[in-house]
């Protein structure tokens, strides 16, 4: 028997769309079912990702489930007809899923927007920034297994390198930017690396200095990827145990509205450069 491929983040999503789509249609699973030909268990292994599903099959669902968004439905079309094997598969023995999760969302995502409060965002830290980072996980890792999660975050980056690179919108807050990680050295390093990205078209970088007090999120660290469309967008929050990602609208409007607050708080590219100019000259 041919193994099952692993339950993804994006094979999760697309089995938790069709699921929506046809609950906004007002049809049971049972109803559904008889209207495609199908039986109640079949329609339950696909919503819940157990079975794959087809690229003809999601139109037939659209169509019986009188489906008005068809940029939804070409999206999730594309979804089902990707079949590509990403590089992050070849970390699924050595590191978390959501780990892997994360770096998928972000190889598809059109755009990422993310607010962090005391580290520097992955997509930005230099390679010895991250190894001293992972150095401090609890329960300590061995060397090789700091060396697979830094590994596995520097590919992360490729999103931000590649020919056609993902827009790329971050705040951090002063705080994050004072921390020695990794001695003066790497520090500096680091400040410097923040300064060359932010010279790039594609990325911008605001810095929310101390002086602004209190702010929306504040405690908290947020990737939100931007998916086709905006229905197919991910928030992911960074908890102690493991990334959480959130798919619902409610969840999806709460956090663009808190981003949008932040960057309005924060300072501009120009005056944030200077900033980072100025605590790595202090160093």
């Amino acid at each position: 028997m041919t193994p099952r491929p692993a339950l993804t983040a994006r094979r999760l999503r697309l089995a938790v769309e069709l699921r929506k789509m046809r609950e906004r249609a007002g049809m049971t699973a049972t109803d559904a079912a008889r209207a495609l030909s199908s039986s109640s268990g079949q329609l339950s292994n696909v919503e819940s990702a157990r079975f794959g599903v087809s690229p003809d099959r999601i139109r037939a669902m659209a169509r019986v489930y009188s489906c008005p968004d068809q940029s939804l439905t070409d999206a999730l079309v594309e979804m089902a007809a990707d079949k590509t094997r990403g590089w992050w598969e070849t970390y699924r023995e050595v590191l978390p899923s959501g780990l892997l999760d994360l770096a998928e969302l972000e190889h598809h995502a059109t755009a990422v927007r993310t607010a962090y409060t005391s580290h520097i965002p992955g997509l930005l830290q230099t390679t010895d920034h991250a190894r001293e980072i992972f150095r401090h996980v609890i329960p300590a890792p061995t060397p090789p297994e700091v060396e697979h999660r830094v590994s596995h975050r520097i590919k992360r980056q490729d999103v931000i390198y590649r020919d056609e690179p993902t827009p790329y919108r971050t705040v951090i807050h002063e705080a994050a930017l004072h921390m020695r990680v990794g001695g003066r050295d790497v520090a500096r390093a680091q400040l410097q690396h923040l300064l060359n990205m932010s010279e790039r078209r594609h990325i911008a970088i605001r810095v929310l200095p101390f002086d602004v007090g209190a702010f929306p999120g504040s405690g908290q660290s947020i990737n939100y990827l931007h998916g086709p469309v905006p229905p197919l967008d991910t928030a992911q929050l960074d908890q102690f145990h493991g990334p959480v990602l959130l798919d619902a609208e409610a969840h999806l409007q709460k956090y663009r509205r808190l981003l949008d607050t932040v960057e309005a708080t924060a300072l501009s590219p120009e005056k944030s450069r200077d900033l980072i100019r100025s605590i790595a000259h202090d160093l």
